[in-house]
């Protein structure tokens, strides 16, 4: 069996598609109306067209539950959150933090309160860590990454 697709239930299609869009840059592949696709196999559902689907009432979709993210990566971060800072109506979960890893994420809400996290992608932490001067040797133990993947960072 091989995952699919997530599909998350939204209030308004058009204005999740716009954020999705203009904050991520996501691109649709399918556009149904009440069901959209995106190239990242990843679909909004109108929420009156889900509670449909799974026969249940609007109380019972939760909304901000806090258990469930999409996760997206970077490859540019700095780039990245100087284009999500222009945008004024960001709910943030929390600040960009780094972990021990060195990888830099950002959460927040999307317009339904999904969870969004974009993380600077593995690749441009080994990358960034060489740029510091690091050995390969180093930035594999910070990383967590094998000697090999480090290796193949290098340009």
């Amino acid at each position: 069996m091989k995952l699919n697709s997530t599909l998350i239930a939204v209030k308004n299609i058009k204005k999740s598609r716009e954020f999705y869009e203009r904050v991520l840059n996501q691109k649709v592949i399918l556009d149904f109306g009440e069901n959209i696709t995106f190239d990242g196999d990843f679909s909004l559902q109108s929420k009156l067209s889900w509670q449909g689907f799974i026969d249940k009432d609007e109380k019972d979709i939760i909304e901000k539950s806090n258990n469930f993210e999409l996760y997206f990566e970077e490859e540019n971060f700095e780039d990245f959150m100087d284009h999500l800072n222009s945008f004024n109506n960001i709910e943030f979960v929390h600040a960009v933090k780094e972990y021990p890893w060195g990888q830099r994420v950002v959460r927040f809400y999307d317009p339904d309160s999904h969870i969004i996290e974009v993380g600077e992608s593995m690749r441009s932490v080994v990358k960034r860590f060489l740029a510091s001067g690091m050995t390969i040797e180093e930035a594999s133990k910070r990383s967590q990454y094998p000697v090999d993947f480090v290796k193949s960072c290098i340009e």
